[in-house]
């Protein structure tokens, strides 16, 4: 299993060497600091309250469906991070074209795996899409668009958001399809 994880680890870094390496557009930093900072919780703000005043049962239901997952989703970040406690890609390096630290909403934000930015994006999104299939693309390009910023910002490593996006996507299908079924 470690050389699964050294090698995993390796390319992380490679990724993240590479990332340090470029001069992204303007309008591309723009973008990925705006898709991290709705990740923090805003947008899934905005779509709870949306869901709420819709005030139609299936709005009622998936609304119930996200606080579920959400839930869900950060009790199993805060024991994944517990465990694995791997630091940031910007405990190494920050990247010269962006000056952003993680949140620190509680100890464990410090460590890397997995990337909870990701993991709520997905689950939320999950439950939206499933949800409602005509929203199923701009809520998917959220979520990417949160996972995709957490590394071009130096926050996470690839494999982060990889685990953060599998968890997310199962957390909100089991959710979705217990509340639902």
């Amino acid at each position: 299993m470690s050389r699964v994880l050294s090698y995993v680890n390796e390319r992380d870094f490679r990724v993240n060497d590479r990332l340090l390496a470029w001069a992204p557009p303007p309008w591309f930093c723009l973008w990925m600091l705006w898709a991290s900072r709705l990740g923090d919780g805003w947008l899934w703000l905005l779509t709870g309250t949306l869901l709420l005043l819709s005030g139609s049962s299936v709005a009622l239901r998936t609304l119930a469906a996200v606080a579920v997952a959400m839930g869900i989703a950060n009790a199993a970040l805060v024991a994944l991070k517990r465990r694995f406690r791997r630091p940031r890609p910007c405990d190494y390096a920050r990247h010269p074209s962006f000056d952003v630290r993680p949140l620190a909403f509680f100890k464990e934000d410090c460590f890397s795996f997995p990337s909870g930015h990701t993991m709520n994006s997905f689950a939320v999104a999950t439950v939206v899409a499933l949800s409602y299939p005509a929203a199923a693309p701009a809520a998917l390009l959220v979520a990417m668009s949160v996972g995709t910023s957490r590394v071009v910002l130096g926050l996470h490593f690839p494999s982060d958001i990889l685990a953060g996006a599998l968890l997310g996507l199962g957390i909100g299908a089991a959710v979705h399809t217990a509340l639902f079924a």
